[in-house]
C-alpha cells in the first residue's frame, strides 16, 4: 500500500519573504545587495554562467576582500537569524495533525528543495520537522573552510530530487537511474503537494502535475509582481490553486492544503479497498 504522503516546499520567497542571503551572509560580509546582485546577474548573462554557481564564486570572493573565511559552522549559525511568513513555525505540526484525523495509517513527510545554501538551512529553527534538504553545498579544506562549490542545484535540478523522494534514494551516492516499477516507489508522485512562489520552481511544478500530484503557488500579499506570476501558473495549469503565503490554521494556504491531502488520502483508501476487494474476489 502506497500510504506516503510528501509535501515539498521551496525555500526563499516560498516559507519567507526574502531569500536566506538577505538574512544571514549578506549583512554578516557588509555587501550592498542590490549591486552584489546586479553583478551576478550580469556576469551570468554576459557568460552564459549558471546563476548559482556564479554567486557561489562571487561570495567566496566578497569574503576574501574583507579577509572573512567562511566555515560550515558559521553558516550554520546564520540559520537561526531567517525570519518566516506568518505561522510557519506551527504549519508542520499542524497539517501532521489534520492528517493523522483523517487517518492512522497515512504517514506524511515535509522536505526542502533548494538552490540556497544547505548548511545555512542545517541551522533553521523549522529543521526539526523536516525529513531531509536538498540544496547547494561548498567544498571545505582541510581547515574547515569553504573554498568552491560541491553542489549546485539549479531550477531544472530539483526535479532530481523529487525523483529521489520518489523512488526512496534520498542519498546523493545512490544512483535513481535503475528501473523501478511505479508500484514499488515509496513516495508516487501522485502523492505529492509542491509548494513554491516562481517561475524557478516551473520544472517541479510540472513534472509532479505531470505525474499527477498537486502543486500551490504563494505569494507575498505586497509583492504585485509575485502576485501576478503566480495568476500565471494557475493560468497555465503549472499548480492546482494559489494562495497569499500565509501559514497560519485559518487561512487560505492552510485550507486548500488541506483540501488537496483530503483528496490524496481518499485516493489511498479507495486503491486499499479496491485491492482488498480484488484479493477476496469481492
Amino acid at each position: 500500500m502506497q500510504n506516503k504522503i510528501a509535501i515539498v516546499y521551496d525555500f526563499d520567497g516560498t516559507l519567507t519573504p526574502k531569500t536566506m542571503q538577505e538574512y544571514t551572509i549578506i549583512p554578516k560580509l557588509g555587501i550592498k545587495s542590490k549591486s552584489f546582485w546586479s553583478s551576478i546577474q550580469k556576469e551570468s548573462r554576459s557568460t552564459g554562467g549558471e546563476l548559482m554557481m556564479v554567486y557561489m564564486r562571487h561570495l567566496l570572493d566578497e569574503a576574501k576582500k574583507r579577509n572573512i573565511k567562511i566555515s560550515k559552522n558559521i553558516f550554520h549559525k546564520m540559520g537561526k537569524d531567517i525570519v518566516y511568513y506568518n505561522g510557519v513555525g506551527k504549519w508542520f505540526s499542524n497539517i501532521n495533525k489534520h492528517v493523522r484525523s483523517l487517518s492512522k495509517n497515512v504517514q506524511i513527510s515535509h522536505y526542502i528543495i533548494s538552490a540556497g545554501h544547505l548548511e545555512i538551512l542545517d541551522g533553521i529553527s523549522i529543521k526539526k520537522y523536516i525529513k531531509r534538504i536538498f540544496a547547494s553545498e561548498y567544498f571545505y579544506d582541510n581547515k574547515g573552510y569553504a573554498i568552491f562549490p560541491k553542489t549546485v542545484v539549479t531550477d531544472t535540478t530539483k526535479t532530481q530530487y523529487l525523483f529521489r523522494i520518489n523512488k526512496g534514494k534520498e542519498i546523493a551516492s545512490e544512483s535513481i537511474n535503475t528501473h523501478m516499477p511505479e508500484n514499488k516507489r515509496p513516495i508516487p508522485f501522485h502523492n505529492m503537494i509542491y509548494i513554491g512562489d516562481g517561475m524557478t520552481d516551473v520544472p517541479s511544478m510540472a513534472l509532479i502535475k505531470k505525474e499527477g500530484g498537486h502543486s500551490i503557488a504563494v505569494f507575498q500579499k505586497s509583492q504585485k509582481k509575485q502576485l501576478k506570476t503566480c495568476k500565471q501558473l494557475l493560468n497555465a495549469k503549472r499548480v492546482d490553486f494559489i494562495a497569499q503565503a500565509n501559514y497560519a490554521k485559518e487561512s487560505e494556504l492552510f485550507k486548500r492544503t488541506c483540501l488537496l491531502l483530503g483528496y490524496i488520502i481518499s485516493k489511498i483508501k479507495y486503491n486499499f479497498e479496491l485491492e482488498k476487494c480484488r484479493k477476496t474476489k469481492g
